[in-house]
């Protein structure tokens, strides 16, 4: 309650700030690229963003640089996704910049666990890629147990709760909504335009979801796994009745025994694809794909043009899972 209030008054604050520097779009800082696609297409010409983590940085690790904290006090929003290097650096932020906002869009987000192991046999039960009970997006969770649960930037791993909220347009809207409201309460002169905004993006995210519940309705229950490297679509595998299943775990890759048995699972299971993003190796991924006379297919959870990727990641899933 005493945060919230906190949070409230400092956006409260930002109204006053707002409303003397109309001229100057509003600062805004967020995590990660996709959430700058966001940010933009709710707040238009009124806000300007910025990314923290650069394009190519792996955002399980990620430390700012000197020069990102003294940018930072420019900053009168930031938007956080729950992404682990946020967990030690958020405090510091706030330091850093205390007429800074931060809003924390996943805040009523249900958060689940990341995926176990491919070939985690105690772990392969329908809630292992996709907790369909747990798709009831207005239930909150607490924070104070995401810290202690989801790892303290020790490689890219999590022990605990998945951080990869922006990739399922279910779980983008709840950010979205979050956006809209802090804009509102920073920039109450901008309020309609940053409706505007939104329910335009509220309408991209529905006619994208169309797009892909059509896509995975064709999948019979047997064709619904796929491999990832990195485990990062837990939330897009929860909202389409999808099953990933990781070739690596709390960021470590396999050793030699490890993979033959994720090769074995992989077979078992029918698998035929493997995703992979750039910002990590494929040199196992390929080696998997080639023993189960699969394909390696790059996608990346970190573009900028969220819309846009997700549209090719919704016609790889199409071609792979054939």
């Amino acid at each position: 309650m005493k945060r919230s209030f906190a949070v409230f008054a400092a956006l409260a604050a930002l109204a006053a700030y707002a409303a003397a520097a109309l001229a100057e779009p509003l600062p805004v800082t967020v995590s990660i690229a996709p959430q700058a696609y966001f940010a933009k297409r709710v707040g238009g010409d009124r806000i300007a963003v910025s990314v923290m983590v650069p394009a190519g940085a792996d955002a399980h690790t990620f430390e700012p640089k000197p020069s990102q904290m003294a940018a930072l006090q420019k900053a009168r929003l930031y938007f956080a996704v729950g992404i682990d290097f946020e967990a030690a650096w958020l405090p510091r932020f706030a330091a850093a910049s205390p007429g800074m906002a931060i809003v924390r869009t996943d805040e009523k987000i249900v958060k689940i666990a990341m995926v176990p192991h491919a070939h985690d046999h105690d772990a392969d039960t329908p809630d292992a890629g996709h907790d369909h009970a747990a798709d009831t997006p207005e239930v909150g969770h607490d924070h104070a147990a995401d810290k202690a649960e989801s790892g303290h930037g020790h490689g890219h791993g999590h022990e605990g709760l998945d951080p990869h909220v922006w990739l399922s347009p279910a779980q983008v809207k709840i950010q979205a909504t979050a956006m809209r409201d802090a804009l509102i309460i920073a920039d109450p002169a901008g309020a309609d335009a940053y409706r505007a905004g939104y329910d335009a993006l509220a309408a991209d995210l529905g006619a994208l979801n169309a797009k892909l519940t059509g896509i995975f309705a064709q999948l019979p229950p047997e064709r619904r796994k796929f491999m990832v490297f990195h485990p990062a679509w837990g939330y897009f595998a929860r909202q389409y009745g999808l099953t990933q299943e990781a070739v690596e775990r709390e960021g470590k890759e396999p050793g030699p025994g490890e993979l033959a048995a994720v090769i074995d699972e992989a077979k078992k299971d029918g698998v035929r694809v493997i995703f992979v993003q750039p910002q990590f190796s494929t040199r196992n991924a390929d080696v998997v794909a080639k023993a189960i006379g699969g394909a390696v297919v790059a996608v990346d959870p970190m573009a900028g043009d969220w819309l846009a990727n997700m549209e090719k990641v919704a016609a790889a899933f199409q071609a792979a899972m054939k």
